[in-house]
């Protein structure tokens, strides 16, 4: 099981929608909310669920921003060879290893 917390961002006159959508998504749970913030926990069985389940919550409509702030992993029964592509944070230089930038924020 893995728990993510999620910080999501919607314009303060959108947040009940967006709390409402949050809600209703399998294995999401609202926590928090102040004025537009709103801070979510899903459960998810195995890290590919869980990063579908992020993509899910970005895609939804009035949301500005959904990031991945707080992750937990209790069990995953998958035995991970290497980093799953969808986690890979590029090349590592002098040691100090780079973030990827999320693409909306290239533009």
């Amino acid at each position: 099981m893995n728990l993510s917390g999620i910080l999501v961002m919607a314009k303060p006159e959108s947040q009940d929608r967006v709390v409402a959508a949050l809600n209703a998504l399998e294995g999401v749970e609202v926590h928090q909310v102040d004025d537009g913030r709103i801070v979510a926990v899903q459960e998810a069985p195995d890290i590919h669920a869980e990063i579908e389940g992020v993509k899910r919550i970005k895609a939804l409509p009035h949301v500005i921003m959904a990031e991945m702030v707080y992750h937990y992993l209790a069990e995953d029964e998958h035995v991970y060879e290497a980093m799953p592509p969808e986690l890979e944070v590029g090349p590592a230089s002098d040691s100090h290893e780079t973030c990827a930038v999320p693409a909306y924020l290239n533009d």
